[in-house]
């Protein structure tokens, strides 16, 4: 039995879509089942609650065999820590109550960079919670989603894309369907042992130009790239009800950003995921567009 959490968001729907192809018995904890495609809940197990909530997870990791953690960050809480630590004390007291042998747990680069990250910082710190249940772990180190980039299918419809790092600042970029491709290898195989970080570095480094220029290409309108102020998007999110420590935390993880976080592990084959912007682009962005 796999359980998993988050599965109605970007890497959660793919992995489960994986898993129920290769006729894994999947547990979902999820807060609305009607966010689930039908053929979803028609086929995996589902626990109704939040996985921030002892008494739902006690339902869902009995007789787990492995465990997929995501902890979507939330943006009310006091602080980064609140959001990613405390809010999975009650996951990591669950594995520890019912043994569940593997964990597999999203996380983010960066990890003894000694450079203080925000959302990235709290993330690293929820791997030694759940490492400190003694439970074998693979905890996916991870860069820019790319995927992030359909936030701004409005602007970009008006030729901008934007961002707050330099224009010529090159990082690593993937996509969540490889994140999910990883994810399920990992869940799917019984043999592992120990705990690790697994750093990936998605399809390829990219600035903002060449994000810019690629979607310029591959829809046919010129695309540009847009600066933005961080202290006016810190204000922006404050505005929309995200709190002053949440909102701080972001812009801490950008500066991280800008600081190289994301560019301290060295890329090779082996860290490196199928899917190219291009291809991104072509598969996602493009259809957003006409939609």
């Amino acid at each position: 039995m796999i359980v998993v959490t988050a599965p109605t968001g970007q890497t959660g729907s793919k992995l489960v879509a994986t898993l129920l192809g290769r006729s894994e018995p999947v547990r979902l904890v999820v807060r609305d089942p009607d966010k689930l495609p039908a053929e979803v809940r028609q086929r995996a197990e589902i626990v109704v609650g939040s996985h921030c909530d002892g008494d739902v997870l006690d339902r869902a990791l009995d007789g787990a065999d492995a465990l997929f953690w995501l902890m979507p960050a939330a943006a009310n809480a006091s602080s980064p820590y609140e959001a990613y630590v405390t809010a999975s004390i009650p996951g990591a007291d669950a594995v520890v109550r019912h043994g569940v042998p593997r964990v597999v747990i999203v996380s983010a680069l960066g990890r003894g960079s000694q450079i203080y990250a925000g959302h990235i910082s709290a993330s690293h710190a929820m791997e030694d919670l759940f490492r400190s249940t003694g439970a074998h772990m693979r905890s996916l180190a991870l860069p820019a989603f790319m995927d992030n980039v359909l936030r701004q299918v409005a602007t970009i419809r008006n030729g901008v894309v934007s961002g707050t790092l330099p224009a010529d600042f090159t990082m690593p970029w993937i996509a969540t369907k490889d994140i999910a491709a990883l994810a399920a290898e990992l869940l799917l195989d019984h043999a592992w042992t120990g705990q690790e970080s697994v750093e990936v570095l998605g399809g390829e480094d990219l600035s903002y130009l060449d994000i810019a220029q690629i979607l310029t290409e591959v829809l046919g309108v010129p695309v540009r790239y847009e600066l933005g102020d961080r202290a006016a998007i810190r204000r922006f999110l404050v505005d929309r009800g995200v709190s002053e420590a949440m909102a701080q935390s972001m812009v801490d993880m950008d500066l991280a950003g800008e600081r190289g976080i994301n560019n301290v592990t060295a890329r090779t084959a082996g860290n490196t995921t199928p899917t190219t912007f291009r291809e991104f682009a072509e598969e996602t962005i493009k259809p957003a567009l006409a939609g």
